[in-house]
């Protein structure tokens, strides 16, 4: 059994580590957490004497095999009860990321089993992120960012970087949401922004925009 704040310091680097394919510096976490740096030193040094971490002076700390079975099963959950809440309980997807971090740190096996299975073993949850497996394995989706496409070229909206509700609730303003075809008219050399159309829809969006959402290009 792991406390809640060790759970939420193993799901962070688990996310660090896929973000940056490399050993997490501490500056790095004390960053996400928004916390002091000696503060992440003390936890490092716990999650080091249960054996979930391995940290190395200069290079920063990765998961063990271990420790990363952990963090993955926390991902899952949490991914998990997004999608519950947006398909059973009609959350939209920009309301559902702080009631997940609570259900993610329930224990109990049968039931996030039991709710996988009620669910119909979903592969992502409502932002487009991949749910791992009971055995913490990633279907990862081929994606690039919008703000990659060139002029003419058209992708699937298939995630998003930002989950926040801010931009959730822009994007929806937008009419940009999972499963949209983006296609790029115009690309502005001076800011880089972009002119795409949405279905019959035209509109302006800006490179901070662009690269934040994920498309499946075609």
């Amino acid at each position: 059994m792991f406390t809640l704040s060790e759970e939420n310091y193993l799901k962070t680097i688990y996310h660090l580590e896929l973000e940056l394919d490399k050993d997490v510096s501490t500056n790095s976490i004390a960053n996400k957490l928004e916390t002091k740096a000696s503060s992440v030193s003390d936890m490092i040094k716990k999650l080091s004497e249960k054996e979930l971490v391995i940290y190395k002076k200069y290079q920063g700390v990765k998961l063990t095999d271990f420790g990363k079975k952990i963090a993955a099963n926390i991902v899952r959950k949490h991914r998990l009860w997004e999608v519950f809440l947006v398909e059973k309980l009609n959350f939209s997807w920009d309301e559902v990321h702080e009631v997940a971090e609570q259900l993610e740190h329930i224990k109990s096996p049968k039931l996030i089993n039991q709710l996988d299975a009620l669910l119909g073993f979903p592969t992502h949850d409502p932002h487009g992120d991949p749910i791992p497996d009971k055995e913490g394995n990633l279907n990862v989706l081929d994606k690039i960012l919008l703000a990659s496409l060139l002029k003419n070229e058209s992708g699937i909206c298939v995630g998003v970087d930002d989950s926040s509700s801010e931009f959730l609730q822009f994007l929806d303003k937008k009419g940009i949401t999972l499963g949209k075809q983006i296609t790029v008219l115009e690309k502005e050399k001076y800011d880089d922004s972009l002119a795409v159309k949405i279905e019959n829809k035209k509109l302006t969006i800006s490179n901070k925009i662009a690269n934040n959402i994920y498309i499946r290009k075609l």
